[in-house]
């Protein structure tokens, strides 16, 4: 009999079995094979106890369901079963429920961040246990997820028609709206970028080779305080000069001459103003008064982590964060070279810049073979990273360092090639040497004015051989205090303020990093589900707030601000974090969080909006009264219908009337292509007695009696209250249960719990 390894993706399959050859069965579990039930308050599937929560979960439709049966009989065939989905929460689930379906009394969990023959091997001759702090963690996430979105997107069907809200969903949404509400309220103001240019002659720098005059730009930094001007037309601000005249990096030394500063960078705010200082500095000589040339280091940057990968792939490679995953995916998976298959990255949902002490040694090996001058001294390069990293993973990274892109460009597509050099690029300058630049600093004084000019050259490329992140090189010539310098020419150029730039996707990924939105796994799928419902749009690059997007945003913001807060949202991804760790009870949390937070904040919600929205009609609450209008009218009453939503039939909801009309639905019928009441039997039972059944009415307790109709020509049953005059009640208006795979379901109260069930 063979072992039986249970992976996630079937992408891995060729790989782990070319790794482990005969004796060995490795099947997928394709995902998640279980899910919460539907059933229940709200379709959550689970109940929040006084101290406990009670978790139903069923086969993830048909696909789960195949699954499932087909791992019961690899397992069944199998010596011992090995449990190796992805080492995250998710994964961690995922292995905890395939446990369960197996009937998994010892699951031996095995965790590995590469698809190497040494990482996978390594990983199952020490089998670990399942984590359960690991899988409350995500169980609680699953449960906080439903909560917030089953319960609050009804607040939206009421409101902007929106589709949905949800815990991560609604504080990304809230990003991008407030940027674009900034954008909409920003008044532009005209300022004023004053510069001169210096012409230097040869003879003054004879370290240039070219026989030509060295002219470079300085701009205007301040004045005098005792030259006259009050300031009321200049206000302190950050030089306005471009990105190759200043770096970053470099601080506003105070400058003298005698007993003068110089002050801070001042922005000039109308066209006299600069028209004068034009004026003075074609009038005034001008003298150097500091010359400053200091040679400093630039380290490497870290790794990347999934967000940081997210941004680069869509800056250099024009990949939004979706196809970026997946395309990492498929490298992590295993690619066919000429040796066979292999995985070329480690794991690559991560938020942690660590990296094995192994890959630090091959990357110091590599450099010593061909990089030797890169090579750093004494101790290889640590990154930090955020106290919330998980710490048990690595960043993201080749398998082999040695496996250049060029190497094996031929075996690989465009779009993994060019993921590929670039994970492999930034990987390596992340161990390399820092880099060495020179910064030099020129500051001269016309009269009152001082102007100023930056320069960089870079001495030792360092790391930048690999991935360069530095800013343009500007020369500036070596110069001397008191130097006079003659003018070649003095302007001034008009510019606008600009409003904020939206947000490209792989940006909003970094601002949901670094505020705590979400985590890794979570930053694609959550950009798509805000596209899919139409709250966002693109427009070239750019995130566009639909209307659509600003109205929901606008009414959560007034009805439950929290929920789109980044704070707040950032503050439940700490409470999950503990769970994970062990510090946190997850049912405690959750109960606690329901009954303190969400329960009350949403009675007052509900409230605000059939305030605020009353000429529409609430969907999803306990009487007829707050069922969504449909266009269809009551063929009795002729009043508007009301739509009762539900999974159970093809067109996600039926029609029920919202007037004295006992009991009158309809259903869609395809055959006919219009809604239909369901028929009385023709075989004489609506004229018999009805059948009374055991199950008891959830609002009176009365036995509730099955009442045969024919839709579509098939004859079916329903269950009714069998007290007749009861049944005109209002507070019986929703007691109807529907027959569905052997079962009774009720759109309001959920399946009937039987002994067999």
């Amino acid at each position: 009999m063979a072992k039986l390894l249970i992976v996630e993706s079937p992408g891995k399959l060729k790989t782990l079995r070319s790794i482990l050859g005969a004796g060995w069965n490795v099947q997928p579990s394709v995902g998640h094979i279980t899910e919460l039930a539907h059933d229940g308050d709200d379709a959550l599937g689970f109940e929040l106890g006084d101290n406990q929560v009670i978790c139903r979960y069923i086969a993830r439709g048909d696909r789960g369901r195949e699954v499932i049966q087909k791992l019961k009989a690899a397992a069944k065939n199998a010596d011992e079963v090995y449990l190796a989905t992805d080492p995250d929460r998710e994964g961690e689930a995922i292995a905890w429920h395939v446990a369960q379906q197996l009937k998994l009394s010892n699951p031996k969990r095995v965790v590995y961040t590469q698809i190497t023959e040494q990482a996978v091997k390594s990983a199952l001759a020490s089998p670990t246990r399942l984590d359960m702090d690991l899988i409350n963690a995500q169980r609680c996430r699953q449960c906080l997820d439903k909560l917030v979105g089953y319960r609050v997107s009804p607040l939206l069907w009421n409101s902007t028609g929106g589709k949905s809200a949800g815990r991560v969903q609604s504080a990304t949404l809230h990003l991008v709206c407030q940027r674009e509400r900034e954008i909409q309220a920003f008044t532009p103001q005209d300022y004023w970028s004053v510069w001169v240019n210096y012409q230097i002659e040869p003879s003054v720098s004879p370290e240039m080779d070219s026989l030509e005059p060295v002219i470079f730009r300085a701009f205007y930094k301040g004045q005098l305080a005792a030259s006259g001007t009050n300031g009321a037309e200049e206000a302190s601000a950050q030089d306005e000069a471009p990105d190759d005249a200043k770096n970053d990096d470099s601080k506003n030394d105070d400058a003298r001459s005698d007993e003068v500063q110089a002050p801070e960078s001042t922005k000039v705010l109308s066209h006299p103003e600069a028209e004068r200082l034009v004026t003075i500095a074609r009038q005034e000589p001008h003298r150097v008064i500091k010359a400053e040339g200091k040679l400093t280091t630039k380290s490497p940057p870290p790794p990347f982590i999934t967000s940081s990968l997210q941004q680069s792939a869509g800056s250099q490679l024009g990949m939004n964060p979706e196809k970026t995953m997946a395309v990492a995916q498929s490298l992590y998976e295993g690619v066919e070279l000429a040796n066979g298959p292999k995985g070329l990255i480690t794991y690559m949902r991560t938020d942690s810049v660590e990296l094995s002490p192994e890959f630090i040694e091959q990357v110091r090996s590599y450099l010593s073979q061909k990089d030797p001058k890169n090579l750093p001294t004494g101790k290889p390069k640590q990154h930090k990273a955020k106290e919330s990293a998980q710490a048990a993973h690595e960043a993201i990274r080749p398998t082999d360092v040695f496996i250049t892109p060029k190497s094996i460009q031929q075996y690989l597509t465009p779009d993994q090639y060019g993921l590929y050099a670039m994970i492999w690029r930034r990987a390596v300058a992340s161990l390399a040497a820092p880099a060495k630049l020179m910064k030099t600093v020129i500051l001269t004084q016309s009269g009152p004015l001082f102007w100023e000019a930056r320069g960089m050259m870079v001495e030792f490329p360092g790391y930048t051989f690999y991935w360069n992140n530095l800013d343009k090189a500007s020369h500036l010539p070596t110069l001397q205090k008191e130097q006079i310098l003659p003018v070649a020419e003095a302007g001034h150029d008009q510019r606008q303020t600009q409003p904020p730039s939206r947000y490209t996707e792989p940006k909003l990924v970094q601002l949901m990093e670094k505020r705590g939105i979400g985590r890794p796994s979570t930053f694609a799928s959550t950009l798509k589900t805000l596209k899919d419902r139409q709250y966002l749009a693109l427009k070239g690059k750019a995130l566009y707030p639909t209307e659509l997007g600003l109205s929901t945003d606008q009414v959560l913001l007034d009805v439950l601000p929290d929920i789109v807060s980044s704070e707040f949202t950032a503050a439940m991804e700490s409470s999950l974090d503990a769970i994970a760790e062990g510090k946190q009870q997850w049912e405690e949390y959750l109960i606690g969080w329901n009954q303190s937070y969400l329960a009350p904040e949403l009675e007052k919600a509900r409230l605000a909006i059939k305030e605020k929205f009353p000429q529409r009609l609430y969907r999803g609450g306990n009487n007829n009264q707050d069922l969504a209008k449909s266009r269809t009218k009551c063929p009795q009453c002729t009043q508007p219908m009301g739509k009762v939503p539900t999974k159970k039939v093809k067109k996600g909801y039926f029609l029920k009337c919202v007037g004295a009309c006992e009991n009158l639905v309809l259903f869609w019928s395809d055959r006919t292509s219009q809604w239909e009441q369901p028929q009385a039997r023709q075989d004489g039972g609506a004229g018999k007695s009805v059948d009374i059944s055991p199950y008891p009415c959830p609002v009176c307790q009365k036995n509730l009696e099955i009442y045969p109709y024919v839709k579509d020509g098939q004859e079916k049953q329903l269950l009714r209250c069998s007290d007749a005059k009861a049944r005109q009640e209002k507070k019986h208006a929703d007691v109807v249960y529907f027959q569905s795979k052997g079962k009774w379901w009720s759109p309001k109260y959920g399946e009937i719990k039987t002994q067999e069930s």
